[in-house]
């Protein structure tokens, strides 16, 4: 892995791609979606200050557990531009997603138990459907397969 020597206070996009992990096309795209910032020299070359590197690491660990761009976002609005952010800044953050996670978990608990009783036909108007037609509400509603609601 490139080492950048720490006078080096900014990153070309290639160094932050090395060190980080992340393709170039992921960094332009994090960059567009407000994730990551840069400035332009006067070439017109992004340059990104170090602390940037956690933020990449922050944004590619969230994605690893399904948060979505916009929810990472907003986390890193919060956190200060002047200043490398701290462990404490982090724990911060992170300790908002527990609840989501932990509901996550459950679900994907509820599934992985279920799953034997799925034939896989994709119909959800079984009688028998625990996955996401328990007790076949939504037969009863109307014929055709329909979306897991929320909460099953």
């Amino acid at each position: 892995m490139p080492q950048i020597p720490e006078k080096i206070h900014e990153l070309t996009v290639g160094q932050l791609s090395a060190r980080s992990g992340a393709a170039v096309s992921a960094l332009h795209f994090y960059e567009s979606k407000g994730l990551i910032t840069s400035r332009r020299t006067s070439g017109n070359q992004r340059r990104y200050t170090r602390d940037t590197l956690r933020r990449v690491a922050f944004v590619r660990a969230a994605q690893r557990v399904g948060i979505p761009l916009s929810t990472i976002r907003e986390a890193l609005a919060q956190l200060p531009e002047e200043r490398t952010p701290t462990r404490e800044d982090w724990a911060r953050l992170s300790e908002t997603w527990r609840s989501e996670l932990d509901e996550r978990i459950k679900q994907l608990n509820r599934l992985r138990d279920h799953l034997t009783d799925c034939i896989g036909c994709g119909c959800l108007s079984l009688d028998t459907c625990v996955l996401s037609n328990p007790d076949d509400v939504f037969g009863e509603r109307r014929a055709g397969s329909r979306l897991m609601t929320e909460g099953r």
